[in-house]
């Protein structure tokens, strides 16, 4: 019997694969190969997860891979509706990227609420002028986004003392609905978005929504940068409707030199790095592999993506 195929959407570093060797046959593709190669793969590792080439390849002539894995929590990038309507198993990389960026969103958040920003500012102009910070504990904040990001979030900001609203697709236990979130982010004074970028809920964060806030309150998003209408929150900056955002993720990445965005005050703006630490594409190739060994041997995948959804949902309920 042959060995399967798995083909490799890459990128530089590439993957290291190494224990599949006799297991598997491994090859790699760019973009521009990837639909001549797609019909003769058995599994296709997405390693190049920015790219929207599968979205793009797929609806083409042939077999397709009975396995698409992406290197990467997020699957809009790769989803159409052919995919979504084939027998093709999606799976992505939950469990490599929740705590760092947990971390992540955490220093933001006590960034704002020490003033960093502004004393680096003032550093740099070597000017001596004392403030007041703020208190992190006993503030309230609202993560939208009720996945294992989302959960880990709240769990480090609870840990600081913040009073924490979980905000999900679907109301249940501790956990609020979409239809609370007006409610919750008028009173909140950290609204953090770490929700999947699906049809529902691109462009949810718009000129209605930062009108809402507190004047003192802060944005920050690590979840997709579609989620945000980006020239709303500049306007909602500058017109000092909210104290101030945090982007990781944008509409358009990387963000061009020329965009207004990194001249727009009280805005901390960072290269879609929340989630990664040093050691993080070891640790993606190593869990593909694991896999990998676990589909060989007759197991069921973990981390499969419920296609029509464009995420995992919960175990207790859809979210």
């Amino acid at each position: 019997m042959p060995e399967p195929t798995v083909l490799v959407l890459d990128a530089d570093p590439s993957p290291r694969l190494g224990r599949l060797t006799g297991r598997a046959v491994v090859r790699y593709t760019d973009e521009a190969g990837l639909a001549a190669r797609l019909p003769d793969a058995d599994v296709l590792l997405v390693w190049d997860f920015t790219s929207d080439a599968v979205r793009a390849a797929w609806p083409g002539d042939g077999p397709r891979p009975a396995w698409v894995h992406t290197a990467s929590v997020g699957v809009d990038r790769l989803l159409c509706p052919e995919l979504v309507a084939s027998g093709t198993t999606v799976t992505n990389a939950r469990g490599v990227f929740e705590r760092p960026i947990a971390e992540y969103v955490t220093g933001l958040v006590l960034a704002f609420a020490k003033d960093l920003p502004r004393t680096l500012d003032l550093q740099r102009a070597r000017l001596w002028r004392h403030r007041e910070s703020t208190e992190v504990a006993g503030s309230r904040a609202v993560v939208v986004g009720a996945g294992p990001i989302g959960r880990e979030i709240t769990r480090l900001l609870i840990a600081l003392g913040v009073q924490v609203a979980l905000v999900g697709r679907t109301a249940r236990r501790t956990i609020h609905g979409v239809a609370d979130l007006d409610r919750l982010a008028a009173r909140a004074d950290w609204v953090i978005c770490a929700a999947p970028l699906t049809a529902s809920t691109r462009s949810m964060f718009d000129a209605r929504f930062f009108g809402l806030m507190q004047p003192s309150a802060r944005f920050i998003n690590v979840g997709r940068g579609p989620l945000v209408v980006e020239e709303d929150l500049a306007d909602a900056l500058r017109k000092r409707w909210i104290a101030g955002a945090a982007l990781d993720v944008f509409e358009q990445e990387p963000l061009e030199p020329d965009s207004p965005l990194w001249d727009v005050p009280d805005l901390i703006v960072s290269p879609h790095m929340s989630g990664d630490t040093a050691g993080w594409r070891d640790r993606l190739g190593a869990q593909f592999v694991e896999m990998y060994e676990l589909r060989a041997a007759g197991e069921p995948l973990p981390n499969v993506v419920d296609k029509r959804l464009g995420y995992i949902p919960a175990r207790d309920l859809d979210d």
